[in-house]
């Protein structure tokens, strides 16, 4: 790719239709921005390559002097930066150099992250963001995103129109009340949208130009936040009732007046009360999607359907019993309900019977329904009530343990638990709560109670485990193959290979591989409804699919 400079009283200028590389230098280094171009300086020029400059670019450009004399190739750039990561011991510090990496040279850092993938998705993501969110506030630099607070309600469309790139396809918005499985950490959840975005360009292919990611600040009821001399959020409750549904209408509207009916918006780390209502009230209207409620169950279902061949039987031959009874829980269920009831032709009422709920005070049985809150409804079935997870196990005899519940070591609490694991024939145990310290329970922990019996996969990554002679290696339970996809797709590319490892979801190495394959899935089901808009249809989807992904690979500039 080439881009055209021209030279204007002594300055670089870039044509703004040829702006691909540029990314965060617009936000970072410009001078002045007019109709058909961007004025960068010489320090917004090195953002660009780095040393990779050519010497005919550094002469024509003013760069020569103001860089060593060595070329770096953007492969020898990369090698540079990955020793420099691998000596950091702590994953925060980690975390910290690939934000800035991300500031200084965009496509350096999505290269990085697409090469070793593996490698560094826990550091741009669960778990480590996690961490990243609790300490925003000490750790916060430059911003990455938009903070939207009650200080601009009235205003709102005047705030997005101040983000520098237009173009804008994708939003990941949160309010920051439910980080994780970390709880309400207010305005310091913008590592969440940052992160995802991260993910939907680096393994999806959607251009970071197009990507905006939004915090709504609504205050926060975490005191410790509140107390803390270096929150960057309001310091107040958080609003609820009509002025937090006044702000949000506005957002909406806003959105899609600057940006189109097209832009997707994705809800992500809403609090339960808020995330059911904001997708009812907004699907019929706009463009919107819940990662937890949605995207979560998604990644799930195909787990599950890849692991029907190693534990057999179809789906509707299964009993899955849910620690955890929220978005993530609910959304789930009601996915496996939706694909048992496509396969049998059972009424969704017969095939949601399969499924129970366990929330905090216990089973989720028809004695409690009057009291229950109105997403739980559905799952509240004939049975006696049971107070904890053991004697859900006992009495319900699942094959399908799945922990939505936010809360670790749930699945290990008692040594009573752990024999009810053991007790499974041939258990498939999803531990998916997020950051690794909230997981209901470790691949070693699953493997070693279940003898090696158990297929294990887990929202945050774990190492592999050997047992008695044999390498298990734990699936990743992660929304990024999906954002949004489907499931069938995804369960699709497990190959003979990873079922041998016991690996129910394919390796991030191929993600990309994976999304352009799901995507092409997903066209053919718009070309097959008639939604799509791009005629005559490609011959070949996934093809067609990889040629429109993102690719961060250096330009030349003259």
């Amino acid at each position: 790719m080439e881009s055209t400079f021209k030279e204007m009283n002594g300055e670089s200028v870039l044509d703004l239709e040829d702006k691909a590389g540029v990314g965060v230098v617009l936000r970072m280094c410009m001078v002045r921005i007019e109709p058909l171009r961007i004025t960068l300086s010489p320090h917004g020029l090195f953002l660009l390559l780095g040393l990779a400059f050519t010497d005919k670019e550094r002469d024509a450009h003013y760069l020569t002097g103001l860089l060593p004399p060595a070329l770096f190739s953007q492969d020898l750039q990369e090698k540079r930066l990955m020793k420099i990561l691998r000596e950091y011991k702590v994953p925060l510090q980690r975390y910290m150099a690939m934000m800035d990496l991300q500031e200084r040279n965009e496509k350096l850092f999505y290269k990085l992250l697409i090469d070793n993938v593996e490698e560094l998705l826990p550091v741009v993501y669960t778990p480590t963001v996690g961490e990243a969110c609790q300490k925003y506030g000490s750790i916060f630099r430059r911003p990455q995103g938009l903070f939207i607070s009650l200080k601009e309600k009235g205003k709102i469309l005047e705030v997005l129109k101040n983000w520098p790139e237009k173009s804008i396809q994708v939003i990941v918005v949160t309010d920051g009340e439910r980080i994780l499985g970390l709880g309400d950490l207010g305005c310091q959840g913008m590592g969440i949208p940052v992160g995802k975005l991260s993910l939907y360009t680096a393994l999806g292919g959607v251009r970071p130009s197009a990507c905006l990611p939004i915090t709504i600040d609504v205050g926060t009821n975490n005191k410790k936040l509140l107390e803390d001399e270096f929150y960057i959020g309001l310091r107040q409750n958080r609003a609820t009732g009509k002025e937090y549904a006044e702000l949000m209408d506005e957002f909406m509207s806003a959105v899609k007046q600057n940006y189109g009916e097209k832009v997707l918006i994705q809800f992500e780390d809403f609090a339960n009360h808020n995330a059911f209502e904001l997708l009812a009230r907004y699907r019929t209207t706009h463009l919107v999607f819940n990662d937890d409620i949605q995207g979560t169950a998604s990644v799930v279902l195909a787990g599950l359907v890849a692991a029907l061949k190693l534990v057999g039987g179809t789906l509707a031959d299964h009993t899955f019993l849910f620690l955890g009874a929220g978005e993530a829980g609910t959304g789930i269920a009601e996915l496996i309900a939706l694909e048992i009831s496509k396969k049998t032709n059972a009424p969704l009422e017969e095939t949601r019977k399969k499924i129970w709920l366990v929330d905090s005070k216990g089973l989720i049985v028809s004695s409690r329904k009057e009291s229950l809150q109105h997403f739980k409804k559905p799952w509240a079935h004939e049975h006696e009530p049971v107070k904890e997870l053991l004697g859900a196990v006992k009495a319900i005899k699942p094959t399908v343990l799945i922990g939505t519940s936010g809360v670790g070591k749930t699945f290990t609490k008692e040594k009573s638990n752990k024999l009810a694991l053991i007790g499974l024939q041939k258990p498939l145990i999803l531990a998916l709560s997020n950051p690794t310290s909230q997981s209901e329970c470790t691949a070693e922990e699953a493997y070693t109670w279940s003898e090696g019996r158990a297929i294990f996969a887990s929202g945050s990554p774990f190492d592999p485990v050997e047992f008695n002679g044999k390498v298990f290696v734990p699936g990743q339970a992660n929304n990024a193959y999906i954002f949004p996809g489907f499931a069938e797709a995804l369960a699709a590319q497990v190959t003979e290979e990873n079922y041998a490892k016991g690996l129910i979801y394919p390796p991030f190495t191929t993600i990309r591989k994976i999304s352009a394959h799901i995507a092409a899935k997903v066209a053919a089901k718009a070309y097959e409804l008639g939604l799509a808009s791009h005629l005559p249809r490609p011959k070949d989807l996934v093809k067609y699919a990889e040629s429109c992904m993102y690719t961060p690979v250096y330009g030349s500039y003259r």
